[in-house]
C-alpha cells in the first residue's frame, strides 16, 4: 500500500501524483496544513515538507521516502505502467539534466507568481522567460519533452505549466506567445489525464486564494 502526504497546493507532490497515475498505481493521499504540521509528520519527514511517502512493507511496518524526485525515481525503479524514462542510457541521462532543470525553473516561476514587489517580480519573470527560451531550443517534434512519448520531465514541468491556466490570459500570453514550442508543449500537458487529476478539484480557486492572500501583484 502507498500513501502519498500531500498539501493541496504542492507543486512538488503533483510530480509525485502524476507518475502514480501514469503507472495506474492504487495509492491513498492525505493532505495536511503545512501552516499547523501534525507531530506525526514530523517525525516522519526529516525536511518537514511534502510530499512524503510511506510504502507498506510485508510486517506491517511503513518505509518512509521523502523528496519528490526520489519518490518518482522510486516508483520508476519498482512499479510497472508506462515507463517515465527513454531505454537508451545517454537519453535517459538527459532527460534526468532537464528535470532537475524543471527544479529550478519552478522556482523562478514561483517567485515571480508571489511577489508583491515590482522590481522582484520583474526581474523573477525575466529569468522564468530566460529558462522557457532554452526549453523552446531543445524541443523537437512533441507533443511531449521526449516526443510522443509522455516521460518524467513533462511530470516535472506540468505543474509550472499548470499556474498559467489560472491567472489572466494576457499573463501567459505575454510569455508563451514567442516560444511555439513551449506553447505547445503546455497545452499538450494541460489535456493529459494524469496532470488533470494530479490536484483537487478546486484547486485553482485555492491558488488565486492563495495569491491573494500573499498580496501578490498578479492576484487581480
Amino acid at each position: 500500500m502507498l500513501t502519498l502526504i500531500s498539501h493541496p497546493l504542492c507543486p512538488f507532490v503533483q510530480r509525485s501524483a502524476i507518475v502514480l497515475l501514469e503507472k495506474g498505481v492504487a495509492f491513498e493521499r492525505i493532505d495536511i496544513d503545512l501552516a499547523v504540521k501534525p507531530d506525526w509528520f514530523l517525525t516522519m519527514s526529516p525536511t518537514g515538507k511534502v510530499p512524503v511517502l510511506k510504502v507498506g512493507q510485508p510486517d506491517g511496518d511503513d518505509a518512509i521516502l521523502f523528496e519528490s524526485m526520489v519518490i518518482c525515481e522510486y516508483l520508476e525503479e519498482t512499479q510497472g505502467g508506462v515507463p517515465m524514462y527513454p531505454v537508451d542510457a545517454l537519453s535517459r541521462a538527459r532527460q534526468r539534466g532537464w528535470a532537475e532543470f524543471g527544479t529550478a525553473t519552478l522556482a523562478d516561476a514561483w517567485q515571480f507568481l508571489n511577489s508583491s514587489d515590482p522590481s522582484i517580480a520583474d526581474g523573477k519573470r525575466a529569468a522564468f522567460c530566460r529558462r522557457l527560451e532554452q526549453l523552446e531550443a531543445v524541443l523537437e517534434g512533441g507533443p511531449y519533452f521526449g516526443g510522443a512519448s509522455f516521460g518524467m520531465v513533462d511530470a516535472v514541468f506540468a505543474p509550472v505549466f499548470r499556474y498559467f491556466d489560472i491567472l489572466d490570459p494576457i499573463v501567459a500570453q505575454s510569455i508563451f506567445d514567442d516560444l511555439p514550442r513551449v506553447a505547445s508543449w503546455r497545452t499538450a500537458l494541460a489535456l493529459r489525464p494524469s496532470v488533470i487529476n494530479a490536484v483537487v478539484g478546486d484547486y485553482a480557486d485555492r491558488f488565486r486564494r492563495h495569491l491573494r492572500q500573499h498580496g501578490a501583484l498578479l492576484a487581480g
